[in-house]
């Protein structure tokens, strides 16, 4: 019986990677080439079995954890879809917003391992405990991502979800001083048990206000500030799918609020730079937070965004804070340093390349960044456009989305789309530029514009595409 058993699982685990493997990337850049392939045979050499006690599962967190913690989560969570870990990633979020609770303060579990149980890493009771504050909304954020890309409505409108959603946007904010007028002069230690062990990290790091986790005496990050503001956002636009429009007025006013602290308190104008700590004795620092201000969307000023990201891609930072640059760096228009990026991430010689999160950040990075691959299940759309300008072409075959499937091809004034699933999808086939006519099937269609991050003009059209069809869109 054991033996059957054991079979059936790896006649089943077989089947699941072989699916996980259908997606492909080629182009004629080889090394860009190799890097999504070495990229795609670690991400998923990090899938765990989905008989574990946890249930479906991939590792994110440090390798030798068998675990998964929520930033990490929230950051692979796209790159795990592309391949073919949907179950996982509902599983795993399950999980996360389910163990919400009044006894850890609004907190869940930062990090759940094999056996489905909080880390003992980062766990010992209720009252002791590692959490970092920004979870709750780097998890909404990215459950919002998920639905996006997916469809899935789970992801909005399950009772846990919404749940954990409602409470992280009030009693969470209320319980550990998080509005948006008590940042910079909120006390040392919200929640402090009985007892409180300054010297007991499971004391001092309960609620820890940042991702940025080796500066002593920290009030409070830039990064967290970064995701109250998207999470405030997220809110909103849901609300706003919702027909609740008061709801999501009172969530955007929140969002500006926490912008307009991030602007007035924490710029630096002698560095060019934002500060991205501030001490309990009201000491301003910099350090690691700079990336989540441009993950969480959170800066509208260009030329403090450029400053900014001239100076993340002037420096050395860690494997974790670099697996988020590719992305970054596409969208905000810096191509080659994300081409540069994406090459060291996945070079075998990189220290740390293990770290889960890389070979993820590698996969996004090409799919959603050079390849421009965006979702949007509201309106049952997915936009395209190519971030290269090196003369080479590119093609992603069979990339799961909107609960289908679709093979995109780039080349560097050409762009193919082709259904593979079976029901109508919207292409947005869009091109760098201003550009009057986009040309489909030798015909000109009048193309519309659309400006991007940094001020750069876009151009595109909407094209209906039939189940098993393949449509080209072309400058000339």
């Amino acid at each position: 019986m054991r033996f059957i058993y054991c079979l059936l699982f790896q006649l089943f685990l077989n089947a699941a990677m072989g699916q996980s493997s259908t997606i492909a990337f080629s182009s004629t850049d080889t090394s860009l080439q190799n890097a999504f392939r070495e990229a795609r045979k670690m991400a998923l050499s990090y899938r765990g079995n989905p008989a574990d006690p946890v249930g479906p599962w991939y590792e994110a967190a440090l390798p030798s954890r068998n675990a998964f913690c929520m930033r990490d989560v929230s950051h692979q969570c796209i790159a795990a879809e592309i391949l073919s870990m949907p179950e996982e990633n509902k599983n795993m979020f399950t999980h996360f917003v389910s163990n919400i609770s009044d006894s850890k303060d609004w907190c869940s579990y930062w990090e759940m391992n094999i056996k489905g149980l909080p880390a003992p890493e980062d766990y010992r009771n209720d009252t002791a405990f590692w959490y970092n504050l920004n979870g709750n909304f780097d998890l909404v954020y990215a459950s919002w991502r998920l639905f996006l890309w997916t469809g899935d409505s789970t992801y909005i409108f399950n009772p846990a979800f919404e749940k954990f959603r409602n409470i992280s946007s009030s009693e969470f904010i209320e319980r550990w001083i998080l509005q948006a007028d008590s940042l910079v002069n909120r006390p040392p230690y919200p929640n402090t048990p009985l007892h409180f062990n300054l010297e007991d990290y499971f004391h001092r790091c309960r609620g820890l206000p940042s991702y940025s986790e080796g500066v002593e005496d920290l009030r409070i990050g830039v990064d967290l500030i970064a995701a109250l503001y998207q999470g405030m956002l997220t809110c909103s636009s849901i609300e706003i799918m919702k027909g609740n429009n008061k709801a999501a007025a009172q969530y955007s006013e929140k969002a500006e609020a926490y912008r307009k602290h991030l602007d007035k308190y924490w710029w630096d104008p002698s560095a060019g730079l934002y500060n991205t700590h501030i001490t309990n004795n009201g000491v301003y620092g910099k350090g690691e937070g700079e990336t989540y201000l441009l993950w969480f969307n959170a800066l509208t000023d260009t030329a403090r965004i450029r400053q900014t990201l001239n100076h993340l891609a002037g420096n050395k930072w860690n494997v974790e804070n670099l697996s988020y640059h590719p992305a970054i760096l596409y969208k905000y228009g810096y191509w080659e340093k994300a081409y540069e990026d994406i090459l060291y991430l996945a070079n075998p010689a990189t220290p740390r390349r293990d770290y889960p999160e890389v070979s993820y950040g590698v996969i996004d990075g090409i799919v959603q960044g050079l390849m421009g691959v965006e979702a949007d299940a509201r309106y049952n759309t997915i936009k395209t456009i190519y971030r290269s300008s090196n003369g080479h072409s590119a093609t992603l075959q069979q990339l799961p989305v909107l609960q289908t499937r679709v093979t995109i091809i780039h080349e560097a004034v050409k762009s193919s789309f082709k259904n593979e699933g079976n029901k109508n999808i919207v292409w947005r086939a869009a091109f760098n530029g201003r550009h009057k006519f986009i040309y489909v099937g030798g015909r000109k269609s009048r193309a519309k514009q659309q400006q991007e991050k940094m001020g750069n003009i876009v151009s595109y059209i909407d094209l209906m595409v039939a189940p098993q069809q393949q449509v080209t869109a072309a400058l000339k």
